[in-house]
């Protein structure tokens, strides 16, 4: 039996690629041009996270796990820690966005 995605799974695996590339591409271009704040190991280390769980979401929905659901659920609730924490600082409304669109994406997907 084959595994069909759906247009809600295509579009939730498109916003955690999205995402994972904006945090990690922010992380390294712009927080460590930055520096200061945007270098604090608590949202650095979180963008990093944020790419990360944002790559494995992705991963589950596209080969159909059955733990899905809950890799989403913490997906979203990294990304919208992330959103905060990039928000907070004030000069990264991409990452803001991006972060948004994929925790909303995630947590229709783990509904």
């Amino acid at each position: 039996m084959t595994h069909m995605l759906s247009a809600e799974m295509r579009s939730c695996i498109d916003n955690c690629h999205a995402c994972a590339t904006v945090c990690l591409s922010d992380a390294i271009q712009h927080c460590l041009a930055k520096g200061g704040k945007h270098t604090e190991p608590k949202h650095f280390k979180l963008m990093l996270d944020c790419a990360e769980i944002c790559h494995t979401a992705a991963n589950f929905i596209a080969r159909g796990s059955d733990h899905l659901g809950h890799i989403c659920r913490e997906c979203a609730e990294i990304c919208r820690a992330c959103a905060d924490s990039c928000e907070a600082l004030g000069d990264m409304p991409e990452c803001v966005d991006a972060c948004r669109r994929c925790a909303e994406s995630c947590e229709e997907m783990a509904a």
